[in-house]
């Protein structure tokens, strides 16, 4: 397997639905919606991706503002190809485009709550969120 790491590599709302899916995260996504992710991905400033060829295996999609804060909205990689180190390089490659004083947070899924800390994440407890429809004020 010889994988391609990208950072200028362009991603259409379909491959990144079909990836989501095939690393579980689509569980947890409207994956029915392409208009979504194609908003999403057009809004999205910072994305590193694994290719095996033509396939989309991984990804890193992050909103950030480079000097002090990235939000790491989704870390995936295809189930298939997962426990070889893809992840962990995708947010290497991601790091290395951020400055020396950036912050990177996350919220992890479920599944991969005890994959951040073996990798040097730090628990954060001061983070809070507003669910779509919860009333504000």
């Amino acid at each position: 397997m010889t994988l391609e790491y990208r950072t200028d590599a362009p991603v259409t709302a379909a491959q990144y639905v079909d990836a989501l899916d095939r690393s579980t995260l689509g569980e947890r996504r409207p994956t029915d919606d392409l208009a979504v992710f194609e908003r999403a991905l057009a809004a999205s400033n910072l994305l590193v991706t694994a290719w095996d060829g033509t396939l989309l295996v991984g990804f890193a999609r992050a909103l950030t503002d480079f000097e002090l804060m990235c939000y790491l909205q989704d870390l995936g990689v295809d189930a298939g190809y997962q426990r070889r180190g893809i992840g962990l390089e995708l947010q290497r490659l991601m790091r290395a485009q951020l400055g020396p004083h950036c912050k990177v947070r996350l919220s992890a899924a479920p599944a991969a709550a005890d994959y951040y800390p073996g990798i040097g994440y730090r628990r954060h407890d001061r983070s809070w969120e507003l669910l779509p429809g919860d009333p504000l004020g």
